[in-house]
């Protein structure tokens, strides 16, 4: 690896987790560098956390991509991190002009992007590749089939679990359907919910697999989990990776209920709470750092089992005199 490897973590957010993840991951490698994070908002909390920040446009406009471009020539990036649904076709589609400039992105080409962020072309996917999922329709497919209640409705390009409803009643699923910008309506799991987070190389090699139980969810993000090490679903999002070529960090969500294992999304990221699955020891920041050099080898199920994590809320202060924090 070189001596000075700096890194590039765009919407950065509420990304604190993931910025001090690549913090330590490079005092682990060994490599002096820094981190350093864009986002749209002055006021993002994941700007007060890094090496150095640059307020960018969003990632829809036509000049982002420049932006970042510029970034990764003044800051010397060697590896961006992408953690957003909206930008990962777009960095997908741009990774190859990076890569000629010097600056590694682990991210699934565009097409695969795409289809992890149509929750019905992610559902068409897995049921042509034989892989559980749950059903899927679209509004009109509904409205024609009737399919039996309950059902869950979400938006068919969405994040975060915003305008995601189950639907017990005949009534809920006629508001909803016009209520719900651009909805599917899938079949309602029963179940423990998990995330699984998956590493794969930049040749698509799945390098990690760590089962989360989601145990407490707070506006789409895990919010108290427990990893376990449940073969038959990592197997099975072993398998999903492999079949969807993911480069990078991913999440599969899903619902296991008893031998029973459904997928119901994938996100071809990083998960909020990817620090749990770092702290059991699959320390994927590391290893991100350590694929620059192709030095990283499978190492699927290590990982501690039934680590608990709980988290809480902290605040940041801006003081209107001087900026400062506290």
């Amino acid at each position: 690896m070189k001596k000075q490897v700096n890194v590039l973590i765009t919407a950065a957010s509420r990304r604190v987790a993931l910025i001090r993840g690549f913090a330590e991951g490079l005092k682990k490698a060994g490599a002096a560098g820094r981190v350093v994070v864009t986002d749209s908002d002055p006021l993002s909390p994941g700007l007060f956390f890094c090496s150095g920040h640059h307020i960018v446009p969003l990632a829809t406009s036509p000049d982002y991509i420049p932006a970042i471009k510029e970034i990764c020539k003044s800051e010397d990036i060697s590896l961006l991190i992408p953690t957003i649904d909206e930008e990962l076709p777009i960095f997908g589609k741009h990774k190859e002009e990076f890569r000629l400039m010097g600056v590694r992105i682990p991210v699934s080409d565009e097409e695969i992007g795409n289809v992890c962020n149509d929750k019905y072309k992610t559902y068409l996917f897995f049921k042509e590749n034989g892989l559980p999922f749950a059903e899927t329709w679209l509004p009109d497919e509904v409205r024609k089939l009737k399919p039996e209640l309950p059902l869950f409705i979400k938006p068919r390009f969405g994040r975060g679990a915003v305008q995601a409803y189950p639907i017990f009643k005949k009534k809920e699923l006629d508001f909803f359907l016009d209520y719900v910008q651009d909805p599917i309506v899938q079949r309602f799991l029963p179940g423990k919910e998990y995330t699984v987070d998956v590493l794969c190389d930049f040749e698509g090699r799945v390098i990690s697999v760590v089962p989360r139980h989601r145990m407490v969810i707070r506006s789409g993000v895990c919010d108290r989990g427990m990893t376990e090490k449940n073969q038959k679903l990592m197997a099975l999002a072993e398998e999903a990776a492999k079949k969807l070529r993911l480069v990078g960090a991913a999440n599969l969500q899903c619902k296991v209920d008893g031998d029973n294992i459904q997928f119901f999304e994938v996100n071809a990221r990083f998960s909020g709470a990817i620090q749990l699955t770092i702290n059991a020891g699959a320390d994927f920041p590391h290893m991100m750092l350590q694929m620059l050099n192709g030095g990283v080898k499978p190492c699927i199920g290590e990982f501690e089992d039934k680590l608990t994590m709980v988290s809480y809320e902290e605040s940041l202060y801006r003081h209107p005199a001087n900026g400062r924090k506290n």
